[in-house]
């Protein structure tokens, strides 16, 4: 038999340790994509959303990192992972006041201003603070990134970002200071020819516009989770580079999945081998609310046995979780060679898949673990079933009666 490995440490130790299901991630693969991203001398500002893991932040706080935020909780996670306020660009369509004053606060590096509304709330509180508000506007250019629909951003009908027509005609704000442009045109993204799209976009407006300084270009690089090809990081810089060479203007860039994507697996166990004269079931102690992107956007990944078995004949599983929902499924018809009891690892999770995790079905929080060289350590501990209801309050019911 066969033992699968990550940097060299048996996944099996990890499960006999930690429990299943539990994410795992690659601190080499992590800092190796921070790397690439590095050589570019451009503002890299991480996609918070991807993975707000603690750990996993103070990883890039200690490189000086920038933060890519979209609330409150999000700066709240940066700060206590040693992260630098003014390294932070603050996006997002619905900034609430507290948001906004906690951010002013701190002191961060930008606002990424979605609307007008927005714009005149951060005025009003930044002059009741007598700050000034440091503001890049989201450009919504009205470009098609070729992606899933509901991880497109940068088209008419996407709630994201402020029509070209109407920033031309902007108005001074005593307590606004307008520093840049930016946009993010959708999430995994397979085809530079877009990002060239917005950054053309941005150039013409930002020539309209004395005072910016700053053009942010968002994040939205794929990343391989089947047989896609997506541009590497080093393709999508020099194309960058290209399109920008001799511009004045500071570039920040804000990457999440092509960061931490490929650098997570999720390792769940089998406990059910169920098999019908319809179909053969798999079924395994994760469940869509650990991983949701199967269930919500139809994603594709890789699942690897742990144990390579040569003594039983494959057969075509559909991978399903214990939730009671028939969309709680991981995979369909893949051919595996498994049995009760077997571990899995679910691959290319690393980005939004502990982020949107949920407690549905009262099920608690998993364990998330970083591996270090031949070492591992605990990131998250699992949460108990009492974890899942120690805030909820019986004041005032009748209990046992």
């Amino acid at each position: 038999m066969t033992m699968l490995t990550i940097e060299g440490v048996p996944l099996n130790e990890i499960a006999k340790k930690v429990g299943t299901p539990c994410y795992i991630y690659s601190r080499a693969l992590i800092e190796n994509n921070w790397k690439a991203f590095e050589k570019s001398h451009y503002k890299i500002c991480y996609a918070v959303k991807a993975n707000s893991n603690l750990g996993i932040l103070n990883l890039f706080a200690n490189k000086n990192a920038g933060f890519d935020i979209v609330s409150q909780g999000e700066l709240e996670r940066v700060l206590a992972a040693g992260g630098n306020p003014k390294n932070i660009v603050f996006s997002g369509v619905g900034k609430t006041k507290e948001e906004i004053k906690c951010a002013l606060q701190v002191g961060i590096y930008s606002f990424n201003v979605e609307s007008w509304p927005e714009l005149e709330r951060i005025q009003e509180i930044a002059q009741l603070m007598n700050k000034k508000a440091p503001v890049t506007l989201r450009v919504n250019p009205n470009i098609d990134a070729k992606t899933h629909p509901y991880i497109a951003t940068g088209l008419h009908h996407n709630k994201f970002g402020i029509e070209l027509k109407e920033i031309t005609h902007l108005k001074s704000y005593s307590h606004i200071d307008l520093i840049g442009l930016g946009c993010h045109i959708g999430s995994q993204i397979m085809d530079l020819e877009p990002f060239g799209e917005a950054i053309d976009c941005l150039l013409n407006l930002a020539k309209k516009i004395n005072s910016i300084k700053i053009l942010n270009l968002g994040g939205g690089l794929g990343i391989q989770y089947k047989d896609e090809k997506p541009p590497s990081i080093k393709e999508y810089l020099s194309f960058i580079e290209q399109k920008l060479k001799d511009q004045p203007y500071e570039i920040i860039l804000e990457p999440g999945r092509s960061l931490v994507g490929n650098a997570g697996i999720l390792l769940t166990k089998v406990e059910y081998i169920k098999e019908t004269p319809y179909k053969n079931f798999a079924i395994l102690d994760a469940g869509m609310n650990d991983l949701i992107r199967p269930a919500l956007y139809d994603a594709w990944h890789n699942i690897i046995p742990v144990t390579l078995h040569t003594d039983i004949k494959p057969k075509l599983y559909d991978l399903v979780g214990p939730v009671c929902e028939t969309g709680d499924f991981f995979a369909h018809d893949r051919e595996l060679a498994i049995k009760p009891d077997d571990l899995l690892a679910i691959s290319t999770v690393g980005a939004y898949g502990a982020s949107m995790s949920s407690n549905y079905n009262s099920r608690p929080s998993i364990a998330e673990v970083l591996v270090d060289k031949d070492e591992f350590y605990i990131l998250r501990e699992r949460e108990s079933y009492q974890d899942l209801f120690a805030k909820e309050k019986l004041n005032g019911l009748y209990v046992n009666g």
